[in-house]
């Protein structure tokens, strides 16, 4: 039996997410609350297993709350209005999260994902650190979490010198010539990691400029470690206008 409390001060949000709760299996809802200070109470006592937590709150947002706890739960999964910075802000910290109205099958896969992933995350408060940053500045961050086949790494954006799509797939090619392969499409990763930092060169491709060193024959990019990216030609003219309004 998982065990669940909401924090959201929706009435009518709250009501929809005890429904939904209420069709699954092995599953229990243990009580809500609708603001930081009545959260407090009920995650002390109740301690539940996933907590389904509203971004901002009557009296603060999650954030504020999660300072006031001790340890600070790692078994959260956000739910915002679509908020386009609350969203990425969410995305950069690889946060689980759902979207307002909530929808059933995505309330379901979530707590499945709660079901198979129980273990302990030792990145978990740097994460959660890297969502409220960028919130804050709500601009392209320093660092973003990549969830790879096998770990969970904090990444300095500034290290990223290419990505590479693959279907599903994206490899992430580091300046320490590192690879990590996530397992999210390449247009996730085009919108958190937008121009005029990171140029989508090709379908397949998204380059860093600071790692561009020059074009060749307006067919590749080449990047400062002599590596040629590819650029479509669809793309080729304002890739080429981006590269060189400024010289």
């Amino acid at each position: 039996m998982i065990t669940v409390a909401i924090i959201e001060d929706e009435p009518a949000v709250r009501k929809e997410i005890a429904y939904l709760i209420q069709q699954e299996t092995n599953i229990e809802l243990v009580g809500w609350a609708d603001s930081v200070h009545k959260a407090i109470k009920l995650l002390e006592e109740n301690q539940p297993d996933v907590i389904l937590m509203d971004i901002q709150l009557k009296d603060g947002t999650a954030f504020d709350l999660l300072k006031k706890l001790n340890p600070i739960p790692q078994n959260i999964i956000f739910i915002t209005a679509y908020n386009h910075f609350a969203i990425k802000a969410i995305k950069y910290g690889a946060l689980d999260y759902l979207l307002k109205p909530i929808d059933e099958v995505e309330l379901h896969e979530a707590l499945e994902r709660y079901r198979r992933r129980r273990e302990n995350n030792p990145q978990w408060m740097q994460q959660l650190s890297l969502a409220q940053n960028s919130i804050q500045i709500g601009e392209l961050p320093e660092s973003i979490v990549l969830n790879s086949i096998n770990n969970t790494r904090i990444v300095s954006v500034s290290d990223i010198v290419y990505c590479k799509g693959d279907g599903p797939y994206t490899f992430f090619f580091l300046s320490n010539g590192d690879k990590e392969l996530i397992s999210r499409p390449l247009k996730y990763y085009e919108e958190l990691l937008p121009a005029p930092h990171f140029l989508r060169t090709h379908q397949s491709y998204l380059v860093n400029q600071q790692y561009i060193s020059g074009i060749n024959r307006s067919e590749y990019i080449v990047l400062k470690n002599k590596e040629e990216i590819p650029i479509s030609t669809r793309r080729k003219n304002a890739i080429l206008t981006q590269l060189f309004s400024k010289k």
